[in-house]
């Protein structure tokens, strides 16, 4: 396709996001300067509908674009703007009031949300890519303890325990010492025979207390965390009175995480680039429940071992939205989470 008629169809695309109106060969002569007659623009709107591009909705109104249209100006015409200075600032400043990985996150769908005016998801990051920062025990009762596990992503991962052989508080905390010994700054998937070593050093009379401690850690180490997300602006589906007819099945899919997790897992883009999947490209995950929708997401954590990246966030929304702010925001999001988690 030439430069002209890519140029007609992103006009196209620009005005139908901006006004949700059907466009004319009238206001597109209008609104842009596209240096040709209104014949020609005519005879190019009729290649790009013969191209399955742009559509007549109804009789006598102007055209507006289908997915494969979205799709072509996605791959070949949308010109993605960096953040302004300002925009940069303000990120920076949002994100770094955030206490912890849970906080990050929580920021992260609000701040997306806000950016795009659509739904934002973010999936945890996984867990058995990181490193243990350190391993906290907390005795709050005489038959409670709290175990924590912080990663050096920030990632606190908890679990309460029943103890069901209770030693006093300067037994948990010399096991907590030999604990942070033997794990602090290793992969947290290689910890696991050295602490079984452990048990070895206790007495018969403290090795059934330092056992019901270390399975419950085990189980933290073996937890796969990067199995949830956080969703949020949800309340921007009912705002597009073009999409109200999706909401019902869109608010039905977003109840189910693992239809998102799948979803996320069809973006196959590394890490620092924007994956975009319009239209019938969801069908294969969602049905016929995103016909008219559209995911924009980004890898925010690198590959480990040349696998795919398993930690991404992305917003959701009508394929009508404004994909050049869209791509945009979620590029820059997914930056500067991984500078903050790095």
């Amino acid at each position: 396709m030439d430069e002209r008629k890519l140029s007609i169809l992103g006009a196209i695309v620009e005005d139908y996001v901006a006004t949700r109106e059907p466009v004319g060969s009238k206001s597109l002569l209008e609104r842009h300067e596209l240096g040709v007659s209104a014949a020609t623009v005519r005879n190019d709107m009729s290649v790009l509908e013969e191209e399955g591009l742009i559509m007549q909705p109804h009789t006598s109104a102007g055209r507006i674009p289908t997915d494969k249209g979205y799709r072509v100006f996605v791959d070949y015409v949308a010109q993605v703007k960096p953040l302004s200075a300002p925009e940069r600032r303000a990120i920076h400043t949002f994100f770094d009031g955030a206490h912890d990985l849970d906080d990050l996150l929580s920021r992260t769908v609000r701040l997306l949300s806000r950016l795009t005016n659509q739904v934002a998801v973010v999936q945890y990051p996984a867990l058995r890519q990181a490193h243990v920062r350190h391993v906290e025990l907390v005795k709050t009762s005489e038959t409670l303890l709290l175990v924590v596990l912080i990663t050096d992503a920030g990632r606190v991962d908890q679990q309460t325990i029943s103890l069901q052989h209770s030693q006093d508080a300067a037994f948990y905390e010399r096991l907590r010492e030999r604990i942070n010994r033997v794990c602090a700054s290793r992969p947290v998937t290689s910890v696991g025979g050295d602490l079984n070593a452990l048990l070895e050093e206790e007495s018969a009379s403290t090795r059934a207390a330092a056992t019901e401690v270390l399975e419950a850690l085990g189980e933290l180490l073996a937890s796969r965390r990067e199995d949830r997300m956080i969703v949020g602006g949800v309340s921007n589906l009912a705002r597009g009175e073009q999409f109200s007819r999706e909401v019902g099945p869109m608010l039905d899919l977003l109840e189910e995480q693992l239809v998102l997790l799948r979803l996320l897992g069809e973006m196959h883009s590394n890490f620092g680039e924007v994956d975009v999947l319009i239209g019938e490209e969801l069908s294969s995950v969602s049905g016929d429940a995103l016909q008219r929708a559209a995911l924009v997401g980004s890898a925010y954590t690198e590959a480990a071992g040349g696998a795919s990246p398993s930690s991404r966030i992305a917003i959701l929304g009508p394929s009508s939205m404004d994909y050049v702010t869209s791509i945009s925001s979620v590029r820059a999001v997914a930056r500067y989470i991984s500078r903050f988690i790095g």
